[in-house]
């Protein structure tokens, strides 16, 4: 049985949230007027969300739970979902109510004017200045990466057609990003102003190490932009000292040796140290990325599946 409507919501630790996101989800879902199914992904809660999880799945069969073996991140939640999901359009929000679930049909309509993605523009984010920056240059780099100026793609409530879904779901690499990836299989790409609300319960999952970590699987698992940027400040130091050396051989020639010349030196030395750590701390991050990929390890291991239409 098809489906209009596929929500997948990836879930971690929120069993403080989840009785109000059903409820808002429920009675959006069911005023808009089209057949739909609720996907859950547990990824590896600690708390009650399970529990309370295969209740509503118990009571809807229209509420389905994908349960992890442990805690496999938000993306590889989001992938289950996916391919769990069998909605026209599939809609992904976060568990934690700052993407209101009010928004969907706004999403949706948005699809019907015969768009791939639509993704979700925060316009009033009710964040912290700490998470609202790195989320400011990931915006800024993705759209110089992909060449699509989209606002926020880091807003998970997004909407994606059929064709899309399946296409990401087909791609076999670990780390990802998904609405990145899901653009490069997309023809029309726009997004909309959504609300945003702060978080009232429970706490983020997103520090900053998480969000680095995201920036890096952006940039190497989607563009050769990093490792080529060393390269050319590598080529461009190497000229500026080259021209420095031949500035400083003409002045001992001309002046004679300098008294302190040794600290120069050592400054120049640090440099290229620091230049050199770097370009490797590069290569680094692409060479442990190409080492997950080989080892053709499962980006998740899926326990069991609750609920659902049978």
């Amino acid at each position: 049985m098809s489906v209009k409507v596929s929500a997948v919501i990836p879930v971690f630790n929120e069993e403080k949230n989840l009785d109000e996101l059903v409820s808002r989800l429920t009675k959006t879902l069911e005023g808009a007027g089209f057949s739909y199914e609720i996907v859950f992904v547990d990824d590896g809660s600690r708390d009650a969300s399970l529990s309370l999880l295969k209740d509503f799945a118990a009571k809807d069969p229209r509420v389905v739970v994908v349960e992890f073996t442990r805690n496999f991140g938000q993306h590889a939640a989001v992938m289950a979902g996916f391919a769990q999901s069998r909605g026209e359009v599939v809609v992904t929000l976060d568990a934690d109510l700052q993407n209101p679930p009010e928004e969907i049909p706004k999403l949706v309509a948005r699809m019907a004017e015969g768009y791939d993605t639509v993704g979700g523009w925060r316009r009033d984010r009710d964040d912290s200045v700490f998470r609202k920056m790195p989320s400011r240059v990931l915006n800024s780099l993705s759209a110089q990466l992909f060449g699509v100026a989209l606002k926020d793609y880091g807003c998970m409530l997004r909407a994606y057609s059929r064709e899309v879904v399946d296409e990401v779901v087909k791609c076999p690499e670990v780390n990802t990003y998904i609405p990145a990836l899901a653009n490069s299989f997309a023809r029309r790409v726009t997004e909309i102003p959504v609300e945003h609300a702060a978080r009232t319960r429970g706490e983020s999952k997103y520090n900053l190490v998480k969000l680095l970590r995201l920036n890096f699987d952006l940039m190497t698992g989607f563009s050769l932009l990093p490792i080529q940027a060393v390269g050319l400040a590598g080529i461009t130091v190497a000229i500026f000292g080259l021209a420095f050396a031949v500035f400083l051989f003409i002045r001992r020639l001309v002046v004679g040796p300098e008294a302190q010349g040794v600290f120069t030196l050592f400054a120049i030395l640090f440099f290229f140290i620091g230049l050199q750590i770097f370009a490797l701390g590069v290569l680094g991050e692409y060479i442990g990325r190409i080492y997950q990929e080989v080892r053709r390890r499962p980006r998740f291991v899926v326990r069991g599946v609750h609920g659902g239409t049978k």
